[in-house]
């Protein structure tokens, strides 16, 4: 029998906030973490001039200070994504209270960090320095900084961590891969604690420019970016890139209790999938995610009468959304009326490969606050959206005991997990 895995710490670096506490009080106020670009030269000739981005400030007011989050002299080894990382991974340890001391304990915890894109910024400024200077003005940060490992690889480093030291990069299903592949490590016996998540920090002119060429963003929001996502509304066109990290801290059921550690919830299921169909498209009917899903329910062994809510992928475009659309419906057929779909990203654009894990946070916190989270800029839907998308303002549902959460990346990669309430 497969051990069980539960959640006992959680940590958030978030267009809506940094830090859990200030993260989902202004998702569940329908807070809105999308701003304007206009002001930054570099973008004055894109089409898309918006994105959500971190807010930047103090840590009392829920923003982000890289001073108040790390070390002295990790600014200069550690790209941006790997700071947010950091910072949210230490809100998670001590969040879950778990800060070994004896090498015993250091050797049973591991780490599953990913990132979609990783140091954007570096590979691209290295690379105009190159071509412009040459050998002298290329960083020995360079290599280390751009590496989608190295968030995990710092955060084994100053804790002493020497269990699994495991990364995804998924596209933007790295955080959900990240999380399952941890429950994974953890049920096989390979670890009793792992600290896992996405982390994303790619907000820049080209990443902009190459998302924009690719239509894959909204583009007639640069006045009103706040409008700009979203998700299943009839008049989304895109979506908007995003910045950010969620760390969770999973463990082994028998060993929280021993140390009567607070437990969130029960991560039950893991489902993956490949659309095998285009490289950014899925198919219409949302099969792949239909897969997914199904496994995540397999595994947990639920079906889909026990699931109430699903923490939709959902990004705003008019090709995904109703293909997810189609996958959950039938996945949830003759359960029509009880399930509740929601898509978080209407306040925190896409955070690509961060958005599985932060999402997965939110999921867990409307499990264990009764809480689903609102769908944003929510309107108009079309004729096959005749769910309940929680629309515009969050909704109390104390009855829910069990939800899905999504996560689909270019290259037709899909996840999903599924968390239950604890007991």
């Amino acid at each position: 029998m497969a051990r069980r895995v539960v959640v006992t710490g959680l940590g958030l670096v978030s267009p809506v906030g940094v830090g859990v506490e200030h993260a989902w009080k202004n998702l569940i106020n329908g807070h809105c973490g999308i701003t304007s670009l206009m002001d930054k030269e570099e973008y004055e000739k894109l089409p898309v001039q918006i994105a959500a981005l971190v807010p930047q400030g103090s840590k009392e007011n829920g923003e982000f200070d890289s001073k108040e989050w790390l070390d002295r002299g990790d600014e200069r080894v550690m790209a941006p994504f790997t700071q947010y990382a950091i910072a949210a991974a230490r809100q998670a340890l001590t969040d879950a209270e778990w800060i070994p001391n004896n090498e015993a304990d250091k050797e049973r915890t591991g780490v599953c960090i990913g990132s979609g894109m990783g140091s954007f910024e570096d590979i691209v400024s290295t690379a105009v320095s190159y071509s412009t200077a040459g050998y002298r003005k290329v960083s020995p940060m360079f290599v280390p900084r751009i590496l989608i490992n190295m968030a995990a690889g710092h955060l084994t480093m100053k804790y002493g961590f020497q269990g699994p030291n495991h990364a995804a990069s998924t596209a933007c299903t790295t955080g959900a891969h990240s999380i399952g592949d941890a429950m994974r490590f953890i049920q096989y016996g390979d670890a009793d604690v792992m600290i896992a998540g996405g982390s994303e920090a790619c907000v820049h002119p080209l990443a902009i420019a190459g998302f924009a060429k690719a239509k894959s963003l909204a583009a007639q929001y640069n006045d009103n970016p706040t409008e700009a996502s979203r998700p299943f509304d009839g008049d989304r066109s895109g979506f908007v890139m995003g910045e950010g990290a969620g760390m969770i801290v999973l463990e082994e059921l028998e060993h929280a209790k021993k140390r009567d550690a607070k437990i969130y919830a029960e991560l039950k299921g893991y489902g993956l999938s490949g659309d095998a169909n285009h490289m950014t498209a899925p198919p219409a009917d949302g099969a792949g995610a239909v897969k997914s899903m199904r496994r995540a329910l397999q595994v947990a062994k639920l079906s889909p009468a026990d699931i109430g809510y699903v923490n939709a992928h959902a990004t705003s475009t008019p090709v995904g959304d109703a293909a997810e659309n189609c996958a959950i419906k039938t996945v949830f057929d003759g359960h029509w009326d009880k399930i509740n779909v929601s898509s978080t990203k209407g306040a925190t654009g896409h955070l690509l490969g961060a958005a599985g894990s932060v999402e997965a946070i939110f999921t867990i916190l409307a499990l264990y606050h009764d809480t689903l989270p609102p769908t944003l800029n929510l309107h108009r839907l079309g004729d096959e959206f005749n769910l309940n998308y929680v629309p515009l303002v969050a909704q109390e549902h104390k009855e829910i005991r069990a939800a899905l959460t999504n996560s689909f990346g270019f290259g037709g990669t899909n996840a999903s997990l599924c968390f239950t309430k604890f007991s």
